[in-house]
């Protein structure tokens, strides 16, 4: 990376599914996740719990000596229905409110393999970022081709000319956890000039703040 300015990343979230998945490659690239953000000095943000590769990662990042928060909808914790956060823990009232919270809370954003609650969080966040809400590095671990069914469906829909090749790049991805957070690090958002005009206030009233449901 000599020459490029390297972004400073001290929080990621990392979105995953509460499963761990048909194959071990990726419960194993979770852990070296963990690995490479404890050697970096990265923090851990997450939807708390203990269940697949959620755990996973919380584990490695907390074995690594980094600190963890699990940001959980309080109704997930009744009858211990996700298991205990590894960290500290954050409830909340609404899926909504957990991710603006994991968005301010957050320098970047890493998806793993997951169902459609992961896909859920990445996308809105890609689209909060179009929307100029955030402009913080967005990307998918690809491990074993996970994801390359979906970035593929992406640059169709650029062809298609339904998203803009200006707003592609706001995905990155990777096949390693170092390459990734080098590309995070590296990254340079780049606005819309028509929706950068948007104004979006981390102080504004609640009825402000539902409009980060908007979604293109």
């Amino acid at each position: 990376m000599e020459g490029v300015s390297v972004r400073k990343i001290k929080k990621i979230c990392v979105f995953c599914g509460a499963n761990s998945g048909k194959d071990v490659a990726f419960v194993n690239a979770v852990f070296h996740l963990g690995e490479v953000l404890g050697k970096r000095k990265i923090d851990l943000v997450y939807g708390g719990g203990k269940l697949g590769l959620m755990g996973c990662v919380s584990t490695a990042v907390a074995q690594h000596e980094r600190k963890v928060l699990g940001i959980i909808p309080s109704t997930f914790t009744i009858n211990n229905l996700v298991g205990e956060t590894c960290g500290k823990e954050i409830k909340v009232a609404t899926m909504q409110e957990r991710l603006v919270m994991m968005m301010e809370l957050s320098d970047a954003f890493i998806a793993l393999p997951g169902g459609f609650g992961t896909l859920e969080e990445l996308f809105q966040m890609i689209s909060w970022a179009q929307l100029n809400i955030h402009n913080k590095p967005i990307g998918v671990l690809n491990i074993n081709g996970f994801f390359n069914g979906l970035l593929s469906f992406v640059d169709h829909a650029v062809k298609q000319e339904f998203i803009t090749p200006r707003a592609r790049k706001i995905l990155i991805s990777a096949t390693t956890a170092d390459e990734l957070v080098d590309k995070l690090q590296a990254f340079r958002f780049e606005s819309d000039p028509a929706l950068s005009k948007l104004k979006w206030s981390p102080s504004s009233s609640q009825k402000e703040k539902l409009d980060l449901t908007l979604r293109l």
